[in-house]
């Protein structure tokens, strides 16, 4: 093509996109197009005109001292939002319990069982004994719910409990 034509081309395609954009209707202040109008202006013979009057156009934000929502939203409260009292000292008691059976942590002496070593993170040793738990390898992190320990098994160094149930974590 060569660039006249391209252009002649193009102000035709401006013109008729100017021409739609034209046909599109009236709007009323809210934006959307007014319910007794079809979307060449006139109004439509099924629905009665309105009998009020039409006004014009204002600026709701030079008219109005008082703020006004956008149309569909509900208007802004003006009484304050509600806001927190200042702490007045630490917690006294602890705000993040935990069940005192529940344990995490990597199992130091593993194999099949039925006695395992587990280390939390807290450092704190557990020997634990369960008969049919299933086979750990050392460096397992696991999730163990523990119950009274059974004072026949000896299962070495650390704070002595049976499992209740035992599980692989990730």
């Amino acid at each position: 093509m060569q660039p006249r034509t391209r252009t002649t081309l193009t102000g035709v395609g401006l013109a008729t996109l100017l021409a739609l954009t034209g046909c599109a209707g009236t709007r009323d202040e809210g934006g959307a197009v007014a319910a007794e109008q079809t979307p060449s202006g006139t109004p439509s013979p099924d629905v009665p005109p309105s009998s009020t009057a039409p006004t014009t156009p204002s600026n709701p934000r030079l008219d109005d001292p008082t703020p006004s929502s956008p149309a569909g939203r509900p208007p802004r409260s003006q009484t304050p939002l509600p806001t927190l009292r200042p702490p007045t000292g630490p917690p006294r008691t602890p705000t993040d319990s935990r069940k005192s059976n529940a344990l995490a942590g990597r199992i130091n002496r593993g194999g099949d069982g039925p006695c395992y070593g587990l280390l939390t993170d807290d450092g704190r040793q557990y020997a634990l004994h369960g008969t049919g738990k299933g086979t750990f390898a050392v460096g397992t992190t696991v999730r163990v719910t523990i119950g009274p320990a059974d004072p026949a098994a000896d299962c070495g160094p650390g704070i002595p409990a049976t499992i209740v149930d035992i599980s692989p974590v990730g």
